[in-house]
């Protein structure tokens, strides 16, 4: 079970964000650090999964609904060609245990996308 994040507390309402899209289950809104033109993070509103290994063997509907809106955003935003980028666990660049994906589109340099 994931500990209580900034994701959470994002997700919940407490903490505001520019709500770039959301379902029942999932927010969208963009990085505070970005790392591309296009940089926006595809969160669930639970806080159950601490990463992607845990939510794809508990709930594969909800890792695909994340997909979808991260498509739907690269669609309205980048001429639909994105990078989607999961960090899973510390070594991995994961400090933000609130599983999420990154949404990466437009011209950037190559360099490590790591953190979060």
């Amino acid at each position: 079970m994931a500990q209580d994040t900034i994701f959470g507390k994002i997700a919940s309402g407490e903490i505001p964000v520019e709500i770039l899209a959301e379902t029942e289950r999932v927010v969208a809104f963009p990085d505070i650090a970005p790392q591309a033109p296009v940089h926006i993070l595809v969160i669930p509103k639970t806080s159950q999964y601490e990463n992607v290994a845990e939510l794809a063997a508990a709930d594969p509907e909800l890792l695909a609904e994340m997909i979808a809106v991260a498509k739907r955003l690269a669609d309205e935003r980048a001429n639909g060609e994105f990078r989607i980028i999961f960090n899973n666990g510390a070594s991995a660049g994961q400090t933000v245990f609130h599983v999420h994906a990154h949404v990466l589109a437009g011209e950037f340099e190559e360099r490590s996308l790591i953190g979060s």
